[in-house]
């Protein structure tokens, strides 16, 4: 059995969610078993589309209400976020999957669905042979100390600063 790490993607630019997809799918052909926490989102994106072609290796679940939260979180997205990391937990605890992805764990914790205690908690509760990826803008650096993989991506040029709309296929 291998020693499972943390790894973490941040960062303003674009790839953070594609970085862990691609680890997802890549771990997938080794005949691991992935489980998704997706905070935040909730809908039918390409990408979940794609992850369901990999089943039983990968399982997703979403724990938001699919749209950016602007100012404070509603109690019901403060109750799905939490719901997500109880999930989790008991996921990791349960020794099915190998690799657990917690998306946009780092935008929960922005809006304030989510603490800075409960990722820690998150992260203490992590069996030693699972990897566990987060992702998300403005990961805290006192969470990042805890990882052992840190990418940071750097927006140097978006199509959205041109007007360029979110293409199907390409960013959802």
């Amino acid at each position: 059995m291998q020693r499972g790490l943390i790894q973490i993607y941040t960062g303003d630019g674009k790839g953070k969610t594609t970085a862990a997809l691609g680890l997802a799918l890549r771990a997938s052909g080794a005949g691991l078993k992935i489980f998704i926490g997706q905070f935040i989102k909730c809908g039918d994106y390409s990408e979940i589309k794609a992850l369901r072609r990999l089943k039983p290796n990968v399982t997703v679940r979403q724990y938001g209400s699919g749209r950016f939260i602007r100012g404070k979180p509603s109690p019901e997205e403060i109750k799905d976020a939490k719901q997500g990391l109880i999930d989790l937990v008991r996921i990791m605890a349960g020794g099915k999957y190998d690799v657990v992805i917690a998306d946009e764990i780092f935008c929960a914790l922005g809006c304030g669905a989510v603490s800075p205690s409960d990722i820690k908690c998150l992260i203490d509760k992590k069996p030693a042979n699972i990897e566990l990826v987060l992702t998300g803008r403005n990961a805290p650096s006192s969470i990042m100390k805890r990882a052992d993989l840190v990418t940071e991506m750097r927006k140097i040029k978006h199509p959205y600063d041109c007007g360029i709309k979110a293409r199907k296929g390409i960013e959802f």
